[in-house]
């Protein structure tokens, strides 16, 4: 019986050990709420019936079909739920963009269950954030923390109404910090393995010490419930989006005019770095910031305003707070050599569409050496592409190419950093190359550049 009794102690050893989060979610749960939302949907963005077909009169299904598609023709209201949480006493409430998109009415339901019609102040979606307001005083409000003291491993809590049940509590410890999602280049996610369901959207995420660090955003899932990867919007970055919301009604961003990658192993080697880190850069924007600073494609940012850049990611959130006109000093790898370079930040524009990329194989040159098709742009693609040189892929052939990555209607741009000028002089530079070591070769595909590496047979 002496192994059962030390098995027993060891197990209270353990639970003594755990936190108990009953004083924290007693401080702080009042200044979460509940939002519900009356969404108008119009007959475009509503499920439409097979062509041809009609929801017949007092048939049977004719209550099923109006369920799933609504009377066709006819805008519908829709409903959801979703958290949020109060920032001040006057009634200044956080929460997500996705939350309160097109809503036609807001309603705000505290824990004592008064309710309250919102007001939307602004709303961001690049962030995912919306700041709220409702006519009140002395509204009980969350304490700020930040998210740059988080350290991966502790514990945190979430409190928010999955599926409509309010003011539900889950814990779990922060996963890892400053991911970076696709879609989502301005944020850098706080993960955790909290549990977050549909309904968690906007709620706090809170430390032991019941001050919030980040506003709960999206969920990782192949079934639609969780499966133990959730995300987090940093509290940090999240003041700095919510204060432009309610001094000026919506955001502001910094912007360099590049577009950036991360660097395999291959590629750092083909640009004589010991190891891969810093963001590469893959365009540089005509009349952009980072043009009229000097930066080429090419180079690597591997310091912004003093912060050391391990990884593309942590460029753009870097970028999107630095305040408009702001003189910035950077750090560039350019041929081997540190490069510091001041660059004067603009505003971000609007994004344009990408343009298409014609698939033509007229006059096109094989290049056994990558398995490609290529041929010289044409005067239409020339405009397209706002260049005088390169070579358009027509098709991939099995082969170096295909393995890294290229696809037919890319723009093969440079080798390196040297530029290919057309079809005869791509095959000129790759005669000269050798055949074990990894070359990159900077593509741009619709309106984004990017490099990929190769290594030619």
């Amino acid at each position: 019986m002496g192994w059962l009794w030390l098995w027993l102690l060891s197990g209270c050893a353990l639970a003594e050990g755990l936190p108990d989060f009953t004083g924290l979610v007693e401080q702080t749960s009042q200044a979460v709420v509940n939002i519900s939302t009356a969404k108008k949907l119009e007959p475009e963005d509503m499920p439409q019936l097979p062509e041809g077909m009609e929801i017949p009169e007092g048939s049977p299904l004719e209550d099923l079909l109006k369920h799933f598609f609504g009377q066709q023709g006819v805008p519908q209201e829709t409903r959801s739920l979703g958290s949020g949480f109060i920032v001040s006493a006057d009634g200044y409430i956080v929460t997500n963009h996705h939350v309160v998109k097109n809503a036609a009415e807001i309603i705000v339901r505290l824990q004592d269950r008064r309710e309250f019609v919102a007001k939307l102040v602004g709303s961001d979606a690049k962030s995912d954030l919306a700041l709220l307001k409702v006519e009140a005083q002395d509204l009980p409000a969350v304490r700020i923390g930040s998210a740059n003291n988080l350290k991966v491993g502790e514990w945190v809590v979430a409190i928010g109404s999955p599926f409509g049940f309010d003011h539900s509590v889950t814990a779990g410890i922060v996963s890892a910090k400053g991911r970076s999602l696709p879609g989502d280049n301005y944020v850098p996610f706080i993960q955790t393995d909290v549990a977050i369901n549909p309904g968690n959207s906007g709620g706090p995420l809170f430390n032991l010490a019941g001050e919030v660090v980040g506003v709960n955003s999206q969920i990782y899932s192949r079934t639609g419930g969780f499966m133990g990867l959730s995300f987090a919007i940093p509290i940090d970055i999240a003041l700095e989006v919510i204060n432009q919301l309610k001094t000026q009604g919506k955001v502001i961003r910094g912007w360099l005019g590049v577009q950036i990658q991360d660097l395999t192993r291959e590629l750092a080697e083909s640009f004589k770095m010991s190891r891969p880190y810093g963001a590469l850069i893959a365009q540089v924007l005509p009349n952009s910031p980072a043009a009229q600073a000097g930066l080429q494609v090419g180079d690597v940012i591997v310091e912004y305003d003093g912060q050391p850049i391990e990884t593309s990611a942590m460029l753009p959130p870097l970028v999107g707070v630095t305040p408009v006109s702001k003189s910035v000093p950077i750090k560039v790898l350019r041929e081997g050599r540190t490069l510091p370079l001041l660059v004067k930040i603009g505003e971000l524009p609007e994004k344009t569409e990408e343009s298409a990329v014609a698939q033509v194989e007229e006059d096109a040159v094989k290049i056994q050496a990558l398995g490609l098709l290529v041929a010289n742009p044409s005067a239409e693609e020339r405009a397209r592409f706002q260049v005088e040189q390169g070579v358009v892929v027509r098709r991939v052939l099995a082969g170096p190419a295909s393995e890294a990555g290229i696809r037919a209607g890319d723009l093969l741009l440079r080798l390196g950093t040297v530029p290919i000028r057309d079809a005869a002089d791509l095959e000129r530079q790759l005669a000269r190359l050798p055949k074990d070591k990894p070359v990159a070769v900077l593509v741009k595909r619709g309106e984004d550049s990017l490099y990929l590496a190769f290594k030619a047979r």
